[in-house]
């Protein structure tokens, strides 16, 4: 190597954040706000306080404060598996060929596998600080519902995981993880809800999808004494949390004299995508720097490329306040496609008001290039990654291969969400060539868009 930067960047313990950074600060046009389903007026502190922690409500709520400092609790939790390491993916640029150079902030490196984590016991933290019994949540792929059933066995709070039916019946590892720390795990939709009950009664034999689990979650956690619901992406606070990854990324490469031309998530809820770009996108809405933003997405389940920016339901079983968003319809239910995480109808409100205001590009791929890219990145990089990330990693290496044909030198960083040891059935269905390229039609798409909210 010419040069002088390692394989790995990782940061001391005294240059760890010590603050999440809220990206929504430096937003000119801020998210829309939540609103009320029955009354179509803006959620109020005390009506979220009924679902979410009272803390997590003021974080959800706050559009001014740009630095959030990290409870002390969280920072000493982080440093069991923080800082991730900033990597140099110079086996991949030389079997490439590129002039490029490639960076990937890895999130895998806890036993939930994944950047959830960093969420998780943020939450966990506020709901014990609150005096609460226990948490219930929705998980896709299962990161998340893994993640945050640490953190309860951490704080010593009963956890109840609805998992989405067909990651459930894919991924049962993923399941075992959760029980081995104290969660319930429930297949969703299910018939221990009256909201499962009813989107059952109106699918018969769906595989479910993450607005149906959130449904049920949200059910149980308002009838139940001592318990929140708490969520895994798409809110406001849960991309605050998530800024971690984008705030440790940049000090790695300022360290270094490092500056990405362009910037790289998969994005589903958009928890690691606005992870990921916070700081970067800061700096660009503040006009101090400028990135190229690229949010991918399955072609399978296309919010951003596809979808109505509109308010919507942010649950199938529409108990949920209505949310501003790029949307494919509350009652859109994705093909059972392997990348579980990104099931979502739905897309952040900050991601989405970004990408609306032309700040950030979109891009849908199918799962074949999908899982090729993982392929090649598995075998060169030594990380078999998650089905998720992998939607990242195939961007990352189109604009690498587009740097060769121009031979320009650009540095592109994209998010290593997460490894994908559980995730073999998938590897294994496309490896023997049974896995298919399922793309919605316009008029499957028009289902959904019916019945957005008239708002």
């Amino acid at each position: 190597m010419s040069e002088k930067i390692p394989y790995k960047i990782y940061l001391s313990e005294s240059e760890m954040p010590k603050d999440w950074y809220n990206v929504r600060a430096d937003m000119k046009n801020k998210p829309a706000p939540l609103l009320n389903p029955a009354t179509h007026e803006p959620m109020k502190p005390e009506e979220l306080e009924q679902v979410f922690c009272k803390e997590l409500v003021k974080q959800e709520l706050d559009n001014d404060d740009r630095l959030i400092p990290i409870p002390e609790e969280i920072q000493e939790f982080y440093k069991m598996y923080r800082p991730a390491p900033l990597v140099r993916a110079y086996c991949l640029e030389k079997k490439l060929g590129t002039p490029a150079k490639i960076y990937y902030k890895f999130e895998g490196n806890n036993t939930s596998g994944s950047h959830k984590l960093n969420s998780a016991i943020a939450q966990a933290y506020y709901a014990k600080k609150q005096g609460l019994k226990g948490v219930t949540t929705e998980t896709g792929a299962g990161q998340w519902g893994t993640a945050l059933s640490m953190a309860c066995s951490y704080f010593d709070l009963d956890c109840k995981v609805f998992m989405v039916k067909c990651s459930y019946e894919q991924k049962p590892f993923r399941r075992e993880v959760m029980r081995t720390y104290g969660a319930s795990v429930t297949p969703s939709p299910s018939e221990t809800t009256e909201v499962g009950k009813k989107i059952l009664a109106e699918h018969p034999g769906t595989t479910g999808s993450l607005g149906c689990a959130i449904s049920e979650a949200v059910e149980v956690a308002t009838h139940t004494d001592g318990y929140r619901y708490v969520l895994g992406s798409v809110l406001n606070q849960v991309l605050l949390h998530q800024s971690i990854i984008g705030v440790e990324t940049k000090i790695a490469m300022d360290k270094y004299g490092i500056k990405p031309d362009i910037i790289i998530g998969c994005a589903g809820g958009g928890s690691n995508l606005g992870g990921l770009i916070s700081p970067f996108m800061g700096e660009k809405l503040r006009g101090e720097a400028d990135y190229h933003f690229i949010a991918v997405e399955p072609a399978s389940c296309p919010s951003l490329t596809r979808g109505r920016y509109a308010y919507d339901f942010c649950d199938t079983g529409m108990v949920c306040p209505l949310a501003k968003m790029y949307t494919l319809g509350s009652g859109f239910i994705p093909s059972p496609n392997h990348a579980g995480g990104l099931r979502y109808h739905g897309m952040s409100s900050i991601l989405s008001q970004l990408y609306d205001d032309g700040y950030i590009e979109a891009r849908a791929v199918e799962q074949t290039s999908v899982f090729a890219a993982a392929e090649q990145f598995a075998r060169v990089e030594g990380i078999l990654p998650a089905p998720e990330s992998s939607h990242a990693i195939r961007v990352a290496i189109d604009e690498a291969l587009k740097c060769k044909e121009t031979g320009e030198e650009k540095t592109i960083l994209f998010g290593l969400t997460g490894t994908g040891y559980f995730d073999m059935v998938a590897y294994e269905k496309y490896h023997n060539g049974e896995m298919s390229d399922y793309i919605p039609t316009d008029a499957d798409l028009q289902v959904g868009f019916d019945g957005l909210p008239q708002i």
